[in-house]
């Protein structure tokens, strides 16, 4: 690992927390494994606030020109996650393909985006639907909180599909579902028209757009961290603020990464595909 100078090591990042700079990039360490893992050979935009997360921030999705020649567009190791850190980036988005696959996206993934005035709970009872819904498809899925409000629905496909493949079978699901729960879910994208409604996103998984990292932190005053949840602890309940900078660490020494074998487990659409196609 390099020897990685931080700059103004006290400057508080998240004040609510009273977390600094230097307890940052401590935290961001203990977490590059996992980061990293879903990180690397992706292309990457970062959200940086220079002055912590109640001042200005901006979007980075290229290289600043002072960056050491040993810093790529993509958190492929320890070093520029650290460098990342000390950039006072406290976001990681990525693509949602890999490098070497660039028109083909790891996963599906559903974006299950509360309207305002509803509750996580009410997040939480939609996601509940659709994955009762993949079971009896026989397609496994995986959970993870966006670090903010919502929850998005992972199914591994392993670059099987082109994206103009995955949003048809996106799309698939977007309407079926609206349909099905219609008082529940919409797929309207106008925020005035959803009529209070969680919006079922089929439309953000595409070349060149980017979602939030497993286990990177979000700019949110409480701190919160997109974190990879079991399907058993949506079903027992939980709070969005149970998982943030302080206790990511000691929730992972307990339950241990619920994603870990998520790309192992392949899922095979070609049904859904061969039924769109009649």
């Amino acid at each position: 690992m390099r020897n990685i100078d931080i700059t103004n090591p006290n400057k508080i990042m998240w004040s609510k927390l009273n977390i600094r700079k230097i307890d940052y990039i401590t935290i961001l360490y203990k977490l590059s494994s996992y980061i990293l893992k879903y990180a690397k050979n992706r292309d990457l935009t970062v959200i940086r606030y220079p002055d912590g997360v109640e001042e200005k921030s901006f979007y980075q999705k290229n290289l600043p020109n002072y960056a050491p020649d040993w810093v790529e567009h993509s958190l492929d190791n320890i070093d520029i996650l650290m460098w990342m850190g000390n950039q006072a980036a406290l976001e990681f988005h990525t693509s949602f393909n890999t490098k070497d696959k660039p028109n083909n996206p790891c996963s599906l993934i559903f974006d299950l985006d509360p309207s305002k005035g509803q509750t996580f709970t009410q997040v939480v009872e939609v996601a509940l639907l659709i994955h009762e819904t993949l079971l009896s498809l026989n397609i496994k899925s995986y959970a993870k909180t966006s670090g903010a409000t919502g929850i998005q629905i992972y199914i591994p496909v392993g670059g099987k599909y082109s994206y103009e493949e995955a949003r048809k079978i996106n799309e698939f699901f977007g309407i079926y579902f609206s349909q099905k729960y219609k008082d529940k879910i919409t797929i309207e994208r106008l925020v005035k028209n959803r009529n209070k409604k969680l919006y079922f996103d089929y439309l953000q998984m595409w070349k060149g757009k980017t979602i939030i990292t497993p286990y990177s932190p979000r700019a949110v005053k409480d701190g919160l961290i997109a974190t990879p949840v079991l399907w058993q602890e949506l079903e027992s309940g939980i709070d969005i603020h149970d998982f943030n900078l302080h206790n990511i660490i000691n929730r992972i020494e307990k339950v241990g990464d619920v994603f870990c074998n998520m790309y192992s487990n392949v899922q095979n659409l070609d049904f859904i595909l061969k039924e769109m196609s009649y």
